[in-house]
C-alpha cells in the first residue's frame, strides 16, 4: 500500500484487484478449500485496507499518496465484500461485528475526498492533471462504499430496526440506523454518475421494507428518484438493463408489495403508477417488460409445483399486472419491426455474438412477457383458496378489458391492436379454464354468451366457441342457458347467430356425458331447423353444418319420434350435397366442411397450449407475430414447467393442417382496414328446403321447370341488356329480373357472369334465372324474331314520342330493351321498338342509371300483372 503514490497507481491496483477476483471465482468452480493460499491474500488485504481508511480518517492532512491508498482500500474492501456476498464459505469472521464492518458503518457514508495537496513545484504537473479526473475517483470510491454497505445490511439483515429510536447506542450505526441510511442513498443517487448507482438501490432493497410503515413518504421519494434516473438511462443500453433490474427488484420485492398492498397508503398507489409507466417504456423499448413480469412471477413461485399462499394473497392486489402482461404486445411500424427483428436475431445467436457477451441477454421479445404470465398461471393450484381467488379476480378483470375494447371507438379491423388483445384475452380465458368451478362460473357464464353476440373478428370468435363448448361439456346444467341465446329476436343477433350454430356443430362433444340425449337433440333439431330457413346465407350456411352434425347423432340413436321430420331434413341435405352450377354456393358449402373448426379441431384433444397459442392463431389468419410456438415455452426457463399440467403439444394432426380460405365474420362490423369481406357479399343464393320432400330431385331441369318445382313463379317478360357495358349494371339487373320473376335475360356476352363484380351484385340470381346471349350485332334479328313471337317491344328511351311510365299498359308478353349506359339505345334499333317508355323527373340531372331505370320499368311490369290477376301486391322486406 506504501507504494501507492500517483493516479496512475490506480490502474494498476485495479487490474491486481480484477486478477484476484477471477482467481477467486476459478477457485469456487473447482472447489474450494480451507488451504488455499488465497486464503492468506485475503486477510492480510483486508487488515491493511482497514489500518489505511483508518489513517485517512485521522485528521491528517490529504496528499495525494494518502488519498490514492485511501481509494484502493476501499476498492480492496468492496472485492472482498462482493466476493465473500457470492460464496459466503469465504466469510473469515463470525456474525460478531469485526473491525472492518465497524469502520464501515462508521464512515460519512457520502464522504467526498478532498483533492490532495500539492507537494511542491516538482509535482506540480502530476497534481494539476491528477485534479481534472479527481471526480470520478471520488464517484468511485463512494461507489466502493456503497457496495460494502450493500454486503454489511444482506450480512446483519436481522439488526436492522423499523424505527431508529429503538437503538440508543448503535454498534453499526449504518446498519442500525435504516432511516438515516436510507436518506444517504437518495443523496448518493444525486451525486453519483448514473453507472455508478448500482449497489445504492441494492440498499434501498433492503431498506425500504424495513421503513415503509414508519417512514412511507421517505420510501415514495426513494420510489420518485430511481425512477427518474432509470428513465434517463432508457438510451445507455451498457449500463440501462442492469440499473432497471436492480431498480424492480427493490420497488417490486415482495416484501414491500405486501406491506404496500395491507396499509393501501400513497406508496401502493406510487408502485402501480410506476408499474404502468414500466409498461408505457416497453412499448418503445422492447424488453423493459419482460424484467418487471419475470421478477415478479419469480417471486410469487416458490417451487415449481407450490406457490406461497401469502405471496399469492399479496399478488392478488396487482392483478392488474399479470392482466396486463397476458394482453401484452406492441403492433410496431416497419421501421420499427425491422429494428425488434435483428435485436431477435442477434440475441438468438447466444453466445457466438459478441454483443450479447456484452450486454445482458434477457429474452427480451415480447412473446416472453405472455409466456412468463402464462406459465405463472399454469403453475396455480385452484384447490388452493389463496390462488383460487386470484385466477378468479384475473379473469373478472380479463372480462372487463374485453367489453371495454368491444365499446372502443377505435377502429377495430383484422390483425388490429384491438383484435389482438382481444384474442390474448380469450388466449389466457382458455388457460384458465380448468380451474373454474360451477359456482364461479354461474357468476360469469351469461358474460360469456354475450360475448358471443358482439361483432367479432374470425379468431376470437373460434376462442369463444372453444370455452363454451368445454363449459357445457364440463357443466352441462348451462344449456338451458345456452338455448336461451337463440332466443333473441333476428335484428338483435343478426350474424352472430353463427357462433352458437358452431357450438352446435360440436354436439357430440357437449353431449359427451349425458346419458340421457333426447330431449337435447330434440331441441337442438328444432333451432337448428328453424336457422336453415334465415335469408342470410352464411346462417344457412352454420345451421346446415350443425344440422348434419345434429341429424347424424339422430339417426345413430335411431331417434323415433323424429321419423316425421326425415323426409324434409334429407331432403335439404341432398339438395346442399348435390347442388350444381355456377357461382359460389356449392363451393362454399365445401369449404366450410373441409375447415379446421368443423373437420379436424376436436375441442378436448386439442386444449394444449400449442393449440391455444400457434396452431389456431395460425389457422385462423392471425398475423405471424401472433403465433407463438411451444418452443418459446421450453426455452423461456426462468418459470419451471409444471409437471402436473403435460397439456403443452399437440397430440393430434391439427397442427399439419394449412390455413383455409374460409372465415367467419360478422356482417356490420367496423372493418376499418379489414380485408376485402365479398366473401359474404356475393353469394345469396335462395335454397327453400320445405319446398323440396323428395331428396333425388333432378337439379339438371332447364330453368323454368327448376324454378316452378321450387314454387317460383315466371312471367312473361324478356329483359335485353345487350348494349350495356358495365358488369355491376348488369349484375343488378340480373337480381331485379330474378326476384320479380322476369322470363329470362338477354346479354352481350355470357361470361360476363365470372366478373367479380357483378357476382357481388347479381348475389347468385344468374343461377335462377334464364340467362341469353344475344350479342348487339344479332339484336336486330333477334328482335324481330320476338315480334313474330307476339312479343311488344318496348324501349327504355327519351324521344318525341315517347309514352309516360304512368300512362302506359304492359301487354303480358313484353320485351324490354334497355340502351347503353352513355349511348342510349342506336336509332337503328329505335326503328324495331312498338314503344318507348320514359320515366317522368322532377330533378336537373337528364337521366337515371340504366339499372335503376330497368328496375322502375320491370316493377312498373309486375305490379301491372300482379294487380291484372287480382293477386295483392306484396311489402318488399328491403334485404339486400
Amino acid at each position: 500500500m506504501n507504494e501507492l503514490n500517483s493516479i496512475s497507481d490506480l490502474d494498476r491496483c485495479r487490474l491486481y484487484l480484477m486478477v484476484l477476483t477471477e482467481l477467486i471465482n476459478l477457485h469456487l468452480k473447482v472447489g474450494w478449500k480451507r488451504g488455499n493460499p488465497i486464503w492468506r491474500v485475503i486477510s492480510p488485504l483486508k487488515n491493511a485496507s482497514v489500518r489505511h481508511l483508518q489513517e485517512m480518517n485521522s485528521g491528517q492532512e490529504p496528499t495525494l499518496g494518502r488519498q490514492i491508498q485511501g481509494v484502493v482500500s476501499m476498492a480492496s474492501l468492496a472485492m472482498v465484500c462482493e466476493a465473500t456476498d457470492q460464496k459466503p464459505e469465504l466469510q473469515l469472521d463470525s456474525l460478531d461485528a469485526g473491525p472492518m464492518e465497524r469502520l464501515l458503518c462508521s464512515l460519512p457514508l457520502n464522504q467526498t475526498l478532498q483533492k490532495p495537496r500539492t507537494d511542491g513545484e516538482s509535482s506540480f504537473s502530476e497534481e494539476s492533471s491528477s485534479s481534472q479526473g479527481w471526480g470520478k475517483i471520488v464517484a468511485q470510491y463512494i461507489h466502493d462504499r456503497w457496495v460494502c454497505l450493500s454486503f454489511l445490511l444482506k450480512k446483519y439483515h436481522t439488526l436492522i430496526p423499523t424505527s431508529e429510536g429503538e437503538i440508543l447506542e448503535p454498534i453499526l450505526p449504518a446498519v442500525q440506523m435504516p432511516e438515516r441510511t436510507l436518506q444517504s442513498a437518495l443523496e448518493a443517487l444525486t451525486i453519483l454518475p448514473s453507472d455508478q448507482v448500482l449497489p445504492v438501490f441494492h440498499c434501498m432493497k433492503i431498506l425500504v421494507p424495513k421503513l415503509l410503515t414508519s417512514c412511507e413518504s421517505l420510501c415514495i421519494e426513494s420510489f420518485d428518484l430511481a425512477w427518474k434516473i432509470i428513465s434517463s438511462l432508457s438510451n445507455t443500453q451498457l449500463i440501462f438493463w442492469s440499473n432497471l433490474k436492480a431498480f424492480v427488484q427493490f420497488v417490486f420485492d415482495t416484501k414491500v408489495l405486501t406491506i404496500a398492498a395491507k396499509i393501501k397508503g400513497q406508496a401502493y398507489f406510487k408502485i402501480k403508477e410506476i408499474m404502468y409507466k414500466i409498461i408505457e417504456m416497453s412499448a418503445i423499448k422492447t424488453g423493459v417488460f419482460n424484467i418487471l413480469i419475470t421478477y415478479c412471477c419469480k417471486s410469487w413461485i416458490v417451487s415449481a409445483s407450490n406457490v406461497s399462499q401469502g405471496s399469492l394473497s399479496s399478488a392478488k392486489n396487482y392483478s392488474e399486472l399479470v392482466l396486463e402482461a397476458c394482453i401484452f404486445g406492441t403492433v410496431f411500424r416497419r421501421d420499427q419491426r425491422l429494428i425488434q427483428d435483428v435485436q431477435t436475431f442477434i440475441e438468438n445467436l447466444g453466445h457466438n455474438c459478441a454483443a450479447n457477451i456484452v450486454i445482458e441477454n434477457t429474452k427480451r421479445e415480447d412473446h416472453y412477457v405472455r409466456i412468463c404470465a402464462i406459465k405463472f398461471l399454469c403453475l396455480l393450484d385452484g384447490s388452493n383458496m389463496s390462488h383460487k381467488l386470484f385466477m378468479e379476480d384475473l379473469t373478472i378483470k380479463l372480462l372487463d378489458k374485453d367489453e371495454l375494447v368491444s365499446k372502443s371507438r377505435t377502429r377495430y379491423y383484422v390483425n388490429s391492436q384491438q383484435h389482438r388483445v382481444k384474442n390474448r384475452i380469450w388466449q389466457t380465458l382458455l388457460v384458465l379454464f380448468p380451474r373454474f368451478d360451477q359456482n364461479f362460473l354461474n357468476r360469469i357464464i351469461d358474460r360469456i354468451f354475450q360475448a358471443g353476440f358482439i361483432n367479432n373478428q374470425a379468431s376470437i370468435k373460434y376462442f369463444i366457441e372453444w370455452i363454451i363448448i368445454l363449459i357445457l361439456h364440463k357443466f352441462p346444467q348451462f344449456l338451458l342457458k345456452f338455448w336461451d341465446c337463440f332466443s333473441y329476436g333476428e335484428e338483435n343477433l343478426k350474424t352472430s347467430i353463427c357462433t352458437f350454430l358452431s357450438v352446435l356443430s360440436h354436439l357430440d362433444i357437449v353431449t359427451e356425458n349425458i346419458p340421457e340425449k333426447k330431449l337435447i337433440l330434440k331441441q337442438a333439431l328444432i333451432i337448428v331447423l328453424h336457422w336453415c330457413f334465415n335469408h342470410n346465407f352464411s346462417i344457412r350456411l352454420y345451421a346446415l353444418i350443425a344440422l348434419k352434425k345434429i341429424w347424424g347423432m339422430c339417426k345413430a340413436l335411431h331417434l323415433e319420434e323424429l321419423d316425421a321430420l326425415t323426409s324434409v331434413i334429407e331432403s335439404s341435405l341432398n339438395q346442399v350435397e348435390n347442388m350444381q352450377g355456377a357461382g359460389n354456393a356449392k363451393k362454399n358449402w365445401q369449404r366450410i366442411q373441409e375447415h379446421f373448426f368443423f373437420a379436424a379441431f376436436h375441442p378436448l384433444k386439442d386444449y394444449c397450449l400449442e393449440t391455444i397459442f400457434y396452431i389456431l392463431p395460425r389457422l385462423s389468419g392471425l398475423v405471424e407475430d401472433e403465433w407463438i410456438s411451444i418452443g418459446k415455452f421450453t426455452k423461456f426457463t426462468d418459470i419451471p414447467l409444471d409437471a402436473g399440467f403435460q397439456w403443452y403439444r399437440s397430440p393430434t394432426q391439427l397442427c399439419e393442417l394449412k390455413p383455409g380460405d374460409w372465415a367467419q365474420q360478422d356482417i356490420g362490423s367496423n372493418s376499418g382496414e379489414a380485408d376485402n369481406q365479398s366473401e359474404w357479399t356475393d353469394v345469396q343464393k335462395k335454397i327453400i328446403p320445405w319446398k323440396n320432400n323428395v331428396p333425388d330431385l333432378d337439379l339438371e331441369l332447364v330453368f323454368q321447370d327448376r324454378a316452378a318445382k321450387l314454387g317460383k313463379s315466371i312471367s312473361r317478360l324478356i329483359v335485353v341488356a345487350s348494349l350495356i357495358d358495365k358488369p355491376t349494371n348488369l349484375g343488378g339487373l340480373c337480381r331485379t329480373c330474378e326476384v320479380f320473376g322476369a322470363s329470362a335475360l338477354a346479354v352481350g356476352n355470357l361470361q360476363c357472369i365470372r366478373d367479380r363484380q357483378f357476382q357481388h351484385l347479381s348475389v347468385s340470381a344468374e343461377q335462377w334465372l334464364p340467362l341469353v346471349e344475344v350479342r348487339p350485332p344479332q339484336l336486330i334479328d333477334y328482335l324481330q324474331q320476338k315480334k313474330a313471337e307476339g312479343y311488344t317491344i318496348v324501349g327504355v328511351e327519351q324521344t318525341v314520342k315517347s309514352v309516360d311510365l304512368t300512362q302506359y299498359c304492359f301487354p303480358e308478353k313484353s320485351l324490354l330493351l334497355l340502351g347503353n349506359e352513355r349511348e342510349g339505345i342506336p336509332a337503328n334499333l329505335i326503328q324495331q321498338l312498338d314503344v318507348c317508355v320514359e320515366i317522368p323527373q322532377q330533378g336537373i340531372i337528364r337521366s337515371l342509371n340504366v339499372h335503376v331505370s330497368g328496375a322502375l320499368l320491370i316493377w312498373e311490369y309486375t305490379r301491372q300483372q300482379l294487380l291484372r290477376h287480382g293477386v295483392p301486391v306484396a311489402r318488399s322486406s328491403g334485404l339486400i
